[in-house]
């Protein structure tokens, strides 16, 4: 820096200030780089969820591996069903990978405490999605400010509950053993999946196949799309994909109708389904 001594002749050094305009410049430099790093540094923290998310689908994949390795290759069981709309009210209950009934009501864990699996890996962690904000909230609605506990759901094909009741859910079809898994095989059928906030009550994520009495061009339950416009999903065979959809995933309501645009996402979750009859 420029220095100069005073009049006086004594030591004193005089620093040049700033203008006014070199400080705009400044500022205007800091916004620039801020404008072009947020979003670099926004899409780094999103893609470090997503991967998160991956790793934990990857523990709970295994839990279920070691669970089929004890029970003589037999899925752990899958039959907390809740009415769809009416949260807390079951369709089914009993033994169950995890027998929740309506994840954004469960104010402590006991119930992935009380799951088949949680003896296998007992980290509460791995239950909830990292990019998952949603909060949990009492029974008429009222917000708490503590993360759900949950964010992950298991296929219906994955020894769904079938005697649930006697008209709807044996029409859903499910493989009760891990060798018995074709069409789709193995590497195609999913397990686990990173489900919407807005659908996640009971442990069973479930929807129409293809094929089915019911309409297939309907979403029961419905995937997230919170890892930019995509979710991610375990398989059978124990290794983890992230799925990106062809649109947005916004629930209306229940067993919703789906548009045209949002189809192949449809079809796409479907086709990684046991389908009806296929024995």
């Amino acid at each position: 820096m420029d220095r100069q001594k005073t009049g006086d002749g004594r030591g004193r050094y005089l620093a040049d200030a700033f203008t006014l305009i070199e400080l705009l410049v400044v500022i205007a430099i800091i916004a620039i780089l801020a404008a072009l790093l947020l979003p670099v540094l926004s899409l780094a923290k999103m893609n470090a969820q997503s991967t998160a998310c991956r790793n934990n689908l990857y523990q709970l994949e295994l839990c279920l591996q070691l669970y089929v390795t004890d029970n003589h290759d037999y899925f752990v069981p899958n039959n907390s069903i809740a009415v769809a709309g009416d949260p807390g009210a079951s369709a089914s209950t009993g033994l169950s990978w995890l027998p929740d009934l309506n994840a954004a009501t469960e104010i402590d864990p006991s119930n992935i405490i009380n799951g088949l699996l949680f003896q296998y890996n007992r980290s509460l962690g791995i239950y909830h999605c990292p990019a998952d904000r949603s909060t949990l909230q009492t029974a008429g609605g009222q917000p708490y400010p503590h993360l759900r506990w949950r964010s992950y759901n298991m296929s219906q094909s994955i020894n769904g509950d079938p005697g649930a009741d006697a008209l709807y859910f044996p029409l859903i079809p499910a493989w009760t053993k891990y060798t018995a898994v074709r069409r789709p095989d193995p590497s195609k059928l999913f397990v686990f999946i990173d489900e919407s906030a807005a659908t996640i009550e009971d442990a069973e994520f479930g929807n129409p196949p293809i094929g089915s009495i019911f309409p297939s061009d309907q979403w029961w339950d419905m995937p997230s799309d919170r890892h930019l416009q995509g979710a991610n999903l375990s398989f059978v065979d124990g290794h983890v994909e992230h799925w990106k959809w062809k649109a947005p995933k916004i629930f209306h309501g229940w067993v919703q109708s789906v548009s045209p645009e949002e189809m192949p996402d449809l079809r796409r979750v479907q086709n990684a389904m046991k389908q009806p009859y296929d024995d």
